[in-house]
């Protein structure tokens, strides 16, 4: 597979923030059909800044043609918000090779795509990268444009402020999408920033009833994922590290929220992996507390480098990481817990 070379012909540099670098693109190209991608099972963040941005798209350019895809479709919390928006993400091979311009959305690797990672490798046309997540180097080289905010909590609030740069005050209808995943990905903006509360406050300016859209979001949990979080607590195995309390596990499904069940009773760093036919999935979890004290950003100082121990990808922010890639799941958990021995004996927790 080769990168072709007409990217950097584009006349972006990469990492630059705002709407225009965007235009320039689009009418550069001349775009007629854009393809969205959502990482696989896109989760309301994903899904809510997907929809924000093709909106914004065909304001802008009210002619073009806008293709949302995920692989494996949304979760099932994103599937009732695409209901309320009456929004189509297609589960299908995308059109890759018609495409004028590729959008990653809330996607820093192409491990989150899988099977269709590799189509990116082949494609001329330039790629968007529009992200919270710090950036995997992988990401970047194919990349003609990053726009990424580390510093932010959602995709949201980036799409939001693309809308702000243009001069557009969203619809109701986005500003509400907006939230929604803000929302999400702050766990009822219990993870917010200044900078969040500011939009929300805008966005509550637009329309948005901030208890309707809450509501949207408190799903109840189904069975399934109930005995994944139980099964994850049955079978967990506790160590302490200089003080802090990491629990490592093993589910067949459900990891990431069964990363969430066991730092709810009490562990500060949870890592919950599955292992089927040599492929490792693995999801990755810190209380606040561990990330203020320590500075281990889960995606950039845990799961990047498992990535690579597995011969995959692995990212995330600085509390919530995910790891694909192939080998054993138990050498996949000792060379973590290698990794935060090494990182932790400078910041001991007592």
């Amino acid at each position: 597979m080769s990168l072709k070379n007409n990217r950097a012909d584009e006349g972006m540099n990469k990492n630059i923030y705002g709407i225009t670098r965007i235009m320039n693109v689009l009418e550069g190209r001349n775009a007629r059909l854009v393809l969205i991608l959502c990482h696989q099972n896109a989760d309301p963040d994903a899904v809510c800044s997907s929809y924000a941005l093709s909106k914004l798209l065909k304001h802008l350019k009210p002619d073009i043609e806008i293709e949302v895809a995920s692989p494996e479709g949304a979760s099932k919390i994103s599937k009732t918000i695409l209901e309320r928006f009456r929004m189509k993400i297609t589960e299908e091979m995308p059109r890759f090779s018609e495409a004028d311009i590729i959008f990653m959305v809330d996607t820093n690797t192409l491990q989150q795509l899988g099977e269709w990672g590799k189509h990116l490798y082949e494609v001329s046309s330039p790629i968007i990268v529009i992200d919270h997540h710090a950036p995997h180097p992988e990401t970047e080289k194919i990349a003609a444009l990053n726009i990424f905010r580390d510093d932010i909590s959602s995709t949201c609030e980036i799409i939001y402020s693309l809308f702000r740069e243009a001069g557009i005050k969203p619809p109701k209808e986005v500003a509400e999408a907006l939230f929604l995943g803000m929302a999400f990905d702050t766990k009822h903006f219990t993870l917010a920033s200044a900078s969040t509360f500011k939009v929300v406050a805008e966005l509550t300016d637009l329309g948005v009833d901030a208890q309707e859209m809450l509501h949207l979001l408190a799903a109840p949990m189904d069975i399934s994922e109930r005995i994944a979080r139980l099964k994850a607590c049955r079978r967990m195995r506790l160590t302490r590290i200089y003080g802090w309390i990491v629990v490592f596990s093993h589910v067949g499904s459900f990891q990431a929220s069964a990363a969430r069940a066991l730092i709810d009773v009490g562990a500060n760093l949870a890592i919950v992996g599955s292992e089927e036919k040599g492929e490792i999935s693995i999801s990755m979890r810190s209380d606040q507390e561990f990330y203020n004290k320590t500075g281990i950003h889960l995606g950039r100082d845990l799961a990047a480098p498992l990535g690579e121990f597995l011969h995959g990808m692995g990212g995330g922010h600085s509390t919530s990481a995910g790891v694909n890639g192939t080998g054993d799941l138990e050498s996949a958990f000792k060379y973590a817990a290698r990794i935060l021995r090494e990182k932790l004996k400078n910041c001991p927790r007592i």
